[in-house]
């Protein structure tokens, strides 16, 4: 009788772990982000009040801004340069808008782009912008305005196609000299398709999307990413909106996007890296310039020097602005959705930032 030897244990070939993401969007994590639903009635559309002359029913003017800087800000030129160049001792960097004076500048085009995107949020109104490749997801009424006699309630204001809108930003200038250098993480592309709350019962686009304010942004992350010439904390910028033909609404709506509501404390998110943390800036309307009926455009356009009364400081503004931000409250502003983005963009804030990068 053979004896058949036992048969050797076979080795398992190890197989290769599976790389820990560190994505939030793929390990479950809290998003640094919400989406403002949209009203449930279709939006009113109107045509605009038109550029041809100074409505005597309607509030034009300026509003004098101070804008401070809360977490880092990059808003990108899209150019990376050799920091010898700009005079950082960096390799490359990513730079932002720097005037001859050693200053950095926000472009208007910048805070028109978050302030709209917000009046939009908070009014019923239509998308400025979409995507195309989502756009048979979009509900047909938030399809952008293309008819300037049909205009929705942000369009009437900031303009669409063939409409230039009602007011205007002028850049931002830094009143620092010089800038602080961070570095921002790679950030990974967003994946609608990968997360249901993005659509809707019916497989539509569900709202809005606007990313949390955080009490710091994260400026490093695994050797990845790219140095940015930023505007630190407590940096501050000063700018100008004109505007003219608006309602009190009107007016009043773009005050309380601009944080002027105490009851609805909000900041604005400005340029890149705001799933990180990054632009985060609160507004003060230190003064405003308002011509209210045909006696004060006769004045000032009958004389060289403008109208003592037509300038606003202290407290006579911040009653100015309590009676529009009313106005608006009462025959503009959508409760739910305002009360849906005040959750998102309330500041100060005790949020953290994601963790690793998002």
């Amino acid at each position: 009788m053979t004896n058949n030897p036992l048969p050797k244990p076979r080795r398992s070939t190890p197989q290769p772990s599976s790389p820990v993401s560190n994505n939030p969007a793929e390990t479950g994590e809290p998003k640094p982000y919400e989406l403002i639903s949209f009203p449930k009635e279709r939006p009113p559309k109107h045509p605009p009040a038109g550029h041809h002359q100074y409505l005597g029913d309607r509030l034009h003017g300026t509003l004098f801004l101070t804008l401070k800087v809360q977490t880092t800000l990059h808003v990108s030129t899209g150019v990376v340069v050799m920091g010898s160049d700009i005079g950082s001792r960096v390799p490359l960097i990513k730079t932002m808008v720097q005037n001859i004076d050693q200053k950095l500048s926000i472009q208007g085009s910048s805070l028109k782009g978050c302030i709209r995107s917000a009046y939009e949020a908070i009014t019923n109104s239509t998308l400025a912008v979409i995507t195309s490749r989502y756009r048979d997801k979009i509900p047909q009424e938030r399809l952008p305005c293309k008819n300037k006699q049909e205009l929705c309630p942000a369009s009437q204001v900031f303009g669409a196609l063939d409409w230039q809108g009602l007011i205007e930003f002028s850049d931002a200038k830094c009143e620092n000299t010089g800038f602080a250098t961070g570095f921002m993480p790679s950030l990974y592309r967003p994946r609608p398709d990968q997360r249901r709350a993005y659509f809707d019962a019916r497989g539509n686009v569900a709202g809005r999307k606007f990313y949390y304010h955080t009490i710091r942004a994260i400026d490093k992350g695994q050797n990845q990413g790219i140095t940015v010439q930023q505007a630190a904390k407590e940096y501050t910028f000063q700018t100008q909106i004109q505007f003219k033909n608006l309602t009190a609404a009107e007016l009043g709506t773009l005050l309380i996007v601009l944080g002027q509501d105490p009851k609805y404390p909000i900041a604005l998110k400005v340029g890149g890296g705001k799933p990180i943390g990054m632009g985060t800036m609160t507004v003060e309307v230190t003064a405003a310039r308002v011509l209210q009926n045909k006696g004060d455009l006769r004045d000032r356009y009958s004389s060289y020097n403008p109208p003592e009364s037509d300038s606003m400081t202290g407290t006579k503004v911040q009653q100015f602005m309590q009676k529009n931000i009313q106005a608006a409250h009462s025959s503009l502003v959508q409760a739910t959705q305002l009360q849906q983005l005040a959750e998102v963009l309330k500041y100060p804030t005790d949020r953290e930032p994601p963790t690793g990068m998002y």
